[in-house]
């Protein structure tokens, strides 16, 4: 108890280095306990948005479950004992281990299909006046319809006659009217049964998920029976022949989350297990519609983990750089007193031990807090909408796991380790040994004696060099990013890289203060030659905390870079491949036949479709006249164009266009062609028979600028071009070999697509008038809702529209940029706060280690304003410097390392090519918050020095 309390008061004692160490443990555990959060939160809602994306795209509600038993020679009892043990297994274990609120539990039954007539036929049951008649019963069904005629059936024989129900399609199906009474004479009925239809109905809600199908094509052509009626006809009394019973479960899947996924997928399986308890696997049929969607989850969601922990790597290894110099400046600050320790018969290991007591409270109390602010921190990240952009959203589902305290279980040993190192080192040293070192602060830091900075640099640039092999290969082939194993490794390479360039130019830079030294002995003020004799004789004194300035500015240079290059090269994406703001498809008045309504006639003879469609164009300019439209351009594109030129033949894309309007209407990015796009449109303007060509077409079939060419395609004979130019790309053009196209024995230039881009009146008179697509450019502040406001009000007939707008938003809100603009700025404000706490810190500590020099300083005629013009000086010979280098490093990490994250994506997609960028703005923010760092340190470091007294520093020295 003793030792628990000397170890206290000491921890207050050194309350101010202490509190710095452990704001650095409790961030890196809550950093690293974010995680395991935040990944459960962005991850489940990126289910709940595939599973909504599936109910759009299939208008089916996707938490569905539904599982069925058709019998077949089964007696009455047996199907009975089967059904009440399949029953009472879906309803009380069944249901519920989806693990997610069940909304409905529908149970239904289904008759054989049974021949019935009309009961006032009086004529005997053929096939003249015979009917087919399927009798399904629903549970709960009255529930969900209303009546448009006639009432709800009694539950109960009136008369002797069982009272069902129809939908509207099933009146017309069996051609009655209600309360027409039929009979059921089969042989596969134990007994004639009456049936009469007494009420007509239909959904109460259109997208109720209550029906397995929205058009009700299951009740359709079937009379229905109220459910408990049913259950007595055919499954207790057994007086109709049951076919098939079912369970629908419908639940919440807007509920579903990280941590449901796994007992979703398991409750699927184990009910297909205890059905096939009691029937065969050909006699059960099981179907949950969100199984497919989760199997593709699996697979995001597995590249996102992976994205976000490489992404956190770079931050990681800030903080334990952070920790280990706070830790290292606690032990150089104690290494007197462990000295004496030692010198006075104290084991290493004792020390150690008290040390190590005092560490693993400071990792307790972090393992306690770090979770929680985990928590926050995800809380922070939910609402990134851009790279230090912040937007009002709904909430992430965040909740504190036992995987988050397992990881910041990991994270808080990690940190004693890395705090308990330099204690160690420290221990073995003698009181001698350190009173030689504290006088001899040239010796070279451990890193330069065992050349840590080639090694890391050698790794990084290996793996540099592997990546953009692989990256050649995954283009070139076609392959996505899942063909070829890319090592996950490759996203730390960027931290190896930051920190062996930081380590390498701190190897050179005593050389250079020894120039500048040189350079101006003769000349340099007392104050400024001081200042240069300490920082060059001490330059190892300075090293960690340059390094670590060097890393935390380089972190947050390329995060910044790195977040600004993906979420620009995401939109350069998008709008490349859609060309302009709005793209629509018109219908064109054609003499196509038209198509094959459902339900024709069987064997009819379809029309023939004359040898070429001739299409009526339909007026533009209602199309210009949209309000918000600034531009609007005809893009006419045919698939498939074929071409001869230079006795060589093949296929591309066609491309026909008006020079003028297109120019102004179009998205393309700069510097991606040797000239400007409007150069080579312009290039083509004057002659109407000119065409522009792809670099690929040019490539495989060697043909050049002055050739002729001969385009065509099915129907039209072909016609002959000059070709003016040769592009290598234009807007949705896609040179890249399309996924899965090539195999690696193949030449992959010989798959490449081909385009050829021409005049659309050229193309209109000479080949044929074929609809194009509108495309539009709107203004600046132009909400998309007018146009789409205008194209109703003036009745233009639209089948489609592109609008790139909402594809942007949409692209926002994917979880992987949501992850990534998230973590990265998390790590860039991350790395300007420890960067920040880190130098305040160790200068003060400087300052106040060096308080007898800078008394004798003041008592031999130097005054506060020279003795801080001498700090100034060191901080920028330092800090300022470990500035600029770390600004320096960022920039070149990021332009060889940012093209890294391009492997998230499927590189034959990433067209226009991935482009690293840098933002003014992100360099503004890191300048200003450096600068506040550094004029805020040395304002607080002036007060200190203005408070020095010399009477005080001298007694310090006598002491």
């Amino acid at each position: 108890m003793a030792l628990f309390v000397m170890i206290i008061r000491k921890m207050v004692q050194n309350k101010w280095l202490l509190g710095s160490l452990f704001m650095g443990i409790l961030i890196s555990v809550a950093l690293v306990s974010s995680m395991p959060i935040y990944s459960e939160a962005v991850l489940s809602r990126m289910l709940v948005k595939d599973l909504e994306q599936l109910q759009t795209n299939s208008g089916q509600y996707p938490g569905t479950h539904y599982s069925n038993v058709m019998v077949t020679k089964e007696t009455p009892e047996q199907i009975n004992n089967k059904y009440d043990r399949i029953d009472d297994y879906v309803r009380t274990t069944g249901a519920s281990s989806f693990g997610l609120p069940v909304r409905e539990l529908v149970g239904s039954f289904q008759s054989m299909s049974l021949r019935m007539k009309r009961a006032d036929d009086p004529n005997p049951l053929s096939d003249d006046n015979q009917q087919w008649v399927t009798i399904k019963s629903y549970e709960g069904l009255e529930e969900h319809v209303t009546l448009k005629d006639g009432r709800l059936p009694s539950k109960a024989p009136v008369d002797g006659v069982y009272e069902v129900l129809l939908t509207e399609n099933g009146l017309s199906h069996y051609k009655t009217v209600l309360d027409k009474v039929f009979v059921i004479e089969d042989k596969k009925a134990a007994a004639n049964v009456q049936l009469k239809p007494v009420g007509v109905i239909r959904k109460t809600e259109d997208d109720d998920p209550y029906f397995r199908y929205g058009n009700l094509s299951d009740m359709n052509s079937a009379f229905l029976m109220p459910f408990e009626t049913g259950e007595r006809l055919l499954l207790r009394e057994g007086q109709l022949p049951l076919s098939a019973a079912g369970w629908y479960v419908v639940m919440d899947y807007t509920k579903m989350e990280l941590q449901t996924v796994e007992p979703f997928v398991t409750a699927h399986e184990t009910m297909k297990a205890e059905i096939m308890k009691s029937f065969a696997l050909y006699q059960m049929g099981s179907e949950t519609r969100a199984l497919n969607t989760i199997s593709v989850y699996l697979e995001r969601a597995e590249q996102l983990r992976t994205l976000m922990w490489a992404l956190n790597v770079p931050i990681l290894l800030m903080l334990a750089f952070y920790m280990f110099m706070v830790s290292n400046l606690i032990a150089g600050r104690q290494k007197n007193e462990i000295a004496v320790l030692r010198s006075r018969g104290a084991s290493r290991w004792q020390v150690i031990g008290a040390y190590l007591t005092e560490g693993l409270l400071l990792c307790g109390v972090a393992f306690g807090l770090g979770p929680l602010l985990g928590a926050v921190l995800t809380e922070m990240l939910g609402a990134s909408n851009g790279f230090l952009a912040f937007v009002q959203r709904v909430g992430l589902p965040v909740r504190i796991t036992e995987e988050a305290y397992r990881f910041a279980a990991i994270a808080a040993a990690a940190c004693l380790v890395i705090v308990i190192i330099p204690i160690v080192l420290a221990t073995r040293v003698s009181i001698v040994n350190h009173k030689q070192q504290s006088a001899r602060l040239t010796g070279s830091p451990l890193w330069h004696k065992m050349f840590l900075d080639v090694i890391t640099l050698g790794l990084a640039i290996y793996g540099l060099y592997t990546f953009r092999k692989r990256q050649a290969d995954l283009q070139a082939l076609g392959l996505s990013a899942k063909d070829l194993a890319i090592d996950p490794l490759q996203f730390i390479v960027p931290a190896l890289f930051i920190m062996g360039a930081g380590l390498l130019l701190l190897r050179l830079y005593p050389w250079i203060l020894k120039g500048i030294y040189w350079i101006g002995k003769k000349w340099w003020p007392p104050s400024l030659y001081a200042t240069l004799i300490q920082v060059g004789r001490s330059s190892s004194q300075y090293q960690f905390l340059m390094i670590f300035l060097i890393m935390t500015i380089a972190t947050g240079v390329f995060s910044a870079s790195a977040a600004r290059t993906i979420n620009s090269n995401t939109e350069d994406r998008i709008r490349y491949g859609n060309g302009a703001d709005m793209v629509l498809s018109v219908n064109w008045v054609n003499d196509a036949p038209p198509p094959e309504g459902p339900g024709g006639p069987p064997g009819g003879v379809p029309a023939t479709p004359p040898a070429q469609i001739h299409y009526l164009e339909p007026a533009f300019e209602p199309f210009r006249e949209l309000p918000g439209v600034e531009h609007a351009a005809k893009v006419f594109t045919k698939k498939n164009a074929g071409f001869y030129a230079n006795e060589v033949s093949g296929t591309a894309t066609l491309i026909g266009i008006d020079t003028d309007e297109f120019g102004m209407t179009t998205w393309f990015r700069d510097g991606l062609l040797d000239y400007t796009l409007n150069d080579y449109l312009n290039l083509i303007a004057p002659d109407t028979s000119s065409v522009l060509i792809s670099r690929t077409l040019a490539e495989q079939k060697d043909i050049q600028p002055g050739d002729t060419i001969w385009i065509g395609w099915q129907e039209v004979s072909q016609q002959p071009f000059k070709v003016y130019g040769v592009i290598d790309y234009f807007p949705t053009f896609n040179p890249n070999p399309p996924l899965g196209s090539v195999n690696v024995s193949d030449k992959a230039a010989d798959n490449a697509p081909m385009l050829i881009v021409g005049h659309l009146p050229r193309i209109q008179v000479q080949l044929a008038l074929e609809p194009y697509d509108v495309w539009l450019k709107l203004g600046e502040d132009v909400s998309t809702s007018e146009v789409y406001e205008g194209i109703e009000e003036g009745g233009l007939s639209v089948s489609r529209i592109v609008n790139t707008r909402e594809d942007l938003v949409q692209a926002k809100n994917d979880p992987f940029l949501l992850a990534l603009n998230g973590v990265l700025t998390l790590g860039f404000v991350l790395a300007i706060l420890v960067s920040f706490v880190g130098f305040l810190l160790y200068w003060v500590l400087s300052l106040r280690g060096r308080t007898l020099q800078n008394g004798i300083l003041r008592a031999i005629g130097l005054s506060v304003r020279n003795l801080i013009a001498m700090l100034a000086v060191e901080q920028l010979l330092t800090s300022g410097m470990a500035v600029l280098l770390g600004v320096l490093v960022g920039n070149l990490t990021s332009k060889l390392y940012v093209p890294n994250f391009q492997i998230a994506f499927n590189p034959s997609s990433l067209v226009p090519p991935f482009m690293v960028k840098f933002e003014t703005a992100d360099y503004i923010r890191i300048y200003i918050l450096v600068g506040l760092m550094l004029l805020i340190g040395l304002g607080i470091l002036a007060y200190m020095l203005s408070l020095l007294r010399v009477h005080q520093a001298l007694k310090l020295g006598e002491d």
